[in-house]
């Protein structure tokens, strides 16, 4: 496991909605530096593009976690 995702595990699910929303923001911003030829670095939009989709997988397994199991399948 990578330094990041262990740092990620310690967060609560609103900690890590709240640092998914500033990350998308930043990637609005930086995607609109480098339509604008403004950027410096194009790797920084591939570098917060990874950080969402990061985000976003432990906010979902997280939820995943909460929800009780369920049978899927009816036993006759």
């Amino acid at each position: 496991m990578s330094k990041r995702t262990a740092d990620l595990k310690d967060l609560s699910i609103e900690e890590l909605q709240k640092r998914l929303v500033e990350a998308e923001e930043n990637l609005a911003h930086l995607r609109f530096q480098l339509a604008t030829s403004q950027l410096e670095s194009p790797i920084a939009v591939r570098t917060v593009r990874r950080s969402v989709a990061r985000l976003k997988t432990m906010i979902r397994i997280r939820i995943l976690a909460a929800r009780p199991i369920t049978e899927s399948v009816k036993e006759s």
